[in-house]
């Protein structure tokens, strides 16, 4: 059956405009509903935010505390540096004798004895152009004692050259004389000292 609107066109078009207004207060609502929510967000980020900088903050006060409190340390430990380089400096031409008079005692010949032990550190030095016998190398041993022959006497600077940090061994004089009726050879004898007879203990651990 066809429809008929008996209604005035002013009527429906008051109801179209009531309809209307509703419509855009709608979407006003929901709008101002969007842009609360988006408030409230970026409020909640530009809170955490600050919450974040305050924490960042005390913990840069703690560090710079702790930093401080450390400062002490290592101001020590810059003193025990210079103590142990002045240390080693001092000591940098230290040789431990006594474990070269303890060597000799295990190794002398049975048949040579000593009577004066001399020794003299210089300090490294270079050597010469080709090296020679006469080399100082960083000091000298000079040993005076007796032998019962030249022969004991050459082996005596053989047992010298075998020791550790010691080079070029020579005799400077070997003369004989008598004691009673046993012929006997004094003998003044020399051997070069080389950096290898240096402890070197108060430099070890120096180089970090």
């Amino acid at each position: 059956m066809p429809r008929v609107n008996l209604l005035p066109p002013e009527i429906a078009e008051k109801a179209g405009q009531r309809r209307a207004k509703v419509a855009m207060a709608a979407t006003g609502l929901a709008a101002v509903a969007v842009v609360g929510v988006l408030y409230a967000h970026q409020s909640s980020q530009v809170s955490s935010a600050e919450q974040a900088k305050t924490r960042a903050a005390a913990r840069s006060v703690q560090l710079r505390t702790q930093l401080n409190s450390l400062q002490s340390v290592q101001d020590l430990q810059t003193r025990v540096d210079a103590a142990q380089v002045t240390l080693a400096s001092a000591m940098s031409s230290e040789v431990l004798w006594s474990n070269y008079l303890h060597d000799m005692t295990l190794t002398i010949p049975g048949n040579v004895w000593l009577t004066n032990f001399n020794a003299t550190v210089t300090g490294a030095t270079a050597a010469p152009a080709g090296g020679t016998i006469l080399d100082p190398g960083i000091g000298t041993v000079t040993i005076t004692g007796s032998a019962l022959g030249h022969d004991d006497v050459a082996v005596w600077l053989e047992s010298l050259a075998k020791q550790k940090g010691y080079a070029n061994p020579y005799f400077t004089s070997s003369v004989e004389r008598l004691i009673g009726t046993r012929t006997v050879v004094d003998y003044a004898s020399t051997v070069n000292l080389t950096p290898a007879a240096l402890s070197g203990r108060y430099s070890k651990g120096l180089a970090r």
